[in-house]
Formats: C-alpha cells, structure tokens, sequence
C-alpha cells in the first residue's frame, strides 16, 4: 500500500491501528518494522535490515485460542516505511525487488507527503490511498473530545480559528491547543517572592504586621481565539487593513511612501511576510 497526501491527515494512525488491531499487543513487535525518518534509509538498510525482515519465516505463534479470535493474526509480517519519499532512489530500486521477491510473507506499506517523489516501479507496485486534508466537521469533533478529556475549556470560535490556522492539518491543530492551554497556565500561575501555604492551598505572605494578605490561587480561564492567534503567527487584522490602505491608488503622488512605512513597521514588529501575504490574499 502507498499512503500519500499533506501532513497530519493521519496516515502513520491509519496503518499502526491497522497493524495493531490485526496482531494485537503479543505479535505486535514481531510481526511489524516501522522505519521513520530519523533512520537511516539508504541502500545498505534495504540490503540488510529491511531484506533481512523480509524474508524472515513467521513461526507459529503461541497465543491462546480467545487471543486469535480477538486478533485475526494473519500469516504475514508489515513493513512500514513513513516518509518514504526521503528516501534515495538507489535504495527504491533496491525495494522493488524485495516486495516481489518475499510478497507471500511480508507486505510493505509506503507513506510520504509527496507522490511524485517516489519513483514509478514502485508506485505501481502499490495500492494508492490518497489522504486529503480533514474535514472541518470532523476534525473540529475531535479537537472538542481532546479539549474536554484534557479539562481544557475553550471559548466560542476557539475551534473554528484552531481549523482555520491549522489549514487541515489536525497534528499543527492539536498543537496549538496544547500550547494556548500551557500560555494560560503560565500566564496566571501566582508569583510570591515569598510566604508559606495556608489552608486551601492560599498563600500567607510572612509581614511582621499581624494582619497577612491572602492572595487568591490560580483563576479558572478559558483559551481565547486571541490566544490561538498569537501563538499561530496570525497577523491582526487591523495591520493587515492598514497595509491594504496604503495601497490603495492615489490621486497625487506616489504610494510607495505609504507601503513602504507600513512595510517597515510590519518588519520591525516581526510578522511574517508569507503569513501578510496569505492574509492579504484570503
């Protein structure tokens, strides 16, 4: 199989919860070989890891009958190979041979970004799964389940910008949120230079008055949508406005002064240009 299409669609989900669920947590380790990025993936691991695998007999395994039916443990081993279009292609031309060679006991499954990197004998080897980004319904559903597993509570519209900046990547969506969730978390934890805990959890400033302060613990918040925006790169939209007038045509002189001091401010607060130009194009 060859699993292709933009990052954080689910595509290293989709096949490991395929091989999990058909060999279950005994043959699991066995049975599969999952190589990443981080690995080396030249011509040398396809001759000797990757072919070593292979070819490796399946033996018969010793689970109990309810573990079979369970699991349907089918007579052959997977290779998955994520990101295979970083791979050279002296070492596809080495894969080639090795899926025919040992198909009857071993079945590889190809994931990468990018079709056209992967060199045709071997795309046509494969079954083709394209993954297209996910749907706004759909991966909206799910950021709402890991928002209420985790406690994370989310004002109006917080879903939709997560979408929106995350342009269908649910993996770039998921991390946002975490990430708004942790600014909150930083931004209201309580700083003492000193003092120890009272009841409840409150802190007692040490004074040598006899009356001490209490000073509230952390306030129950929600992530704003500002939140995402900040931690996305998202350029406010009155920048963006202000850059849009600027441009505008003028009836004398020359536009160039006023985009150019727009342009300037803009660099100077640090905004991305692609991020500007995204924006001003949408």
């Amino acid at each position: 199989m060859l699993f292709y299409g933009p990052p954080g669609t689910g595509k290293t989900s989709t096949i490991l919860a395929l091989a999990k669920q058909l060999y279950g947590p005994e043959l699991y380790k066995s049975r599969v070989l999952e190589l990443n990025a981080s690995d080396e993936r030249g011509i040398s691991i396809v001759r000797e890891k990757i072919k070593d695998f292979a070819r490796m007999q399946l033996s018969n395994a010793p689970v109990s009958t309810s573990y079979r039916e369970k699991y349907p443990c089918p007579p052959y081993k997977i290779i998955i190979l994520d990101e295979a279009d970083s791979m050279t292609q002296d070492a596809q031309s080495a894969l080639r041979r090795t899926m025919e060679t040992y198909s009857r006991i071993t079945r590889f499954c190809l994931i990468c970004n990018y079709v056209t990197r992967i060199i045709d004998p071997l795309a046509s080897r494969c079954s083709k799964f394209r993954f297209k980004s996910l749907e706004k319904g759909n991966a909206g559903k799910r950021i709402e389940e890991i928002a209420e597993a985790e406690g994370v509570q989310m004002e109006d519209g917080v879903v939709e910008k997560l979408i929106e900046c995350s342009e269908g990547d649910l993996r770039k969506a998921i991390t946002f949120l975490q990430s708004a969730a942790r600014l909150i978390g930083a931004e209201l934890r309580p700083v003492s230079a000193g003092g120890k805990k009272g009841k409840r959890g409150k802190v007692i400033e040490d004074d040598d008055d006899e009356d001490a302060m209490e000073v509230d613990g952390i306030k129950e918040t929600k992530v704003s949508v500002r939140n995402i925006e900040e931690i996305a790169g998202v350029v406010p939209v009155d920048i963006v406005d202000g850059l849009l007038q600027a441009m505008q045509p003028r009836k004398s002189g020359s536009t160039y002064g006023a985009v150019a001091k727009v342009v300037t401010d803009m660099v100077a607060d640090g905004w991305s240009a692609s991020q500007v130009l995204t924006q001003v194009c949408v």
